[in-house]
């Protein structure tokens, strides 16, 4: 929309997408469309797999990140049933950060 000669947008308070597992490569192309060549994903629910999947296809040096959140005392320790995210990690030899041995600090406010 314009407004006073300015593009403005809004933001609505409604889900437009929601963007899990097998989505977020769609989204991905979607919206940069391309490849990315870095890509983060979260140990929780198994729906950043495809994400890093789609990212290490691409025909140019990437990485692929997971982030295990199994710290307790700092953050939230919490972990799949199954372990199907570091189970990815491992098989298709990602990096995974552990916010327990590898974070210095989690929050700004930690000391």
């Amino acid at each position: 929309m314009e407004k006073d000669g300015k593009r403005i947008l809004f933001l609505l308070g409604e889900l437009l997408e929601f963007c899990d597992e097998d989505d977020k490569p769609v989204e991905i192309g979607l919206h940069i469309g391309k490849r990315p060549i870095f890509a983060a994903g979260n140990v929780k629910s198994g729906g950043d797999i495809a994400m890093l999947q789609y990212c290490q296809g691409n025909k140019y040096k990437s990485l692929q990140l997971m982030v295990n959140h199994d710290d307790a005392v700092r953050e939230f320790a919490y972990a799949e049933p199954k372990r199907e995210s570091l189970n990815a990690a491992e098989k298709y030899k990602w990096h995974v950060v552990s916010i327990k041995n590898d974070w210095q600090k989690v929050f700004a406010f930690d000391k």
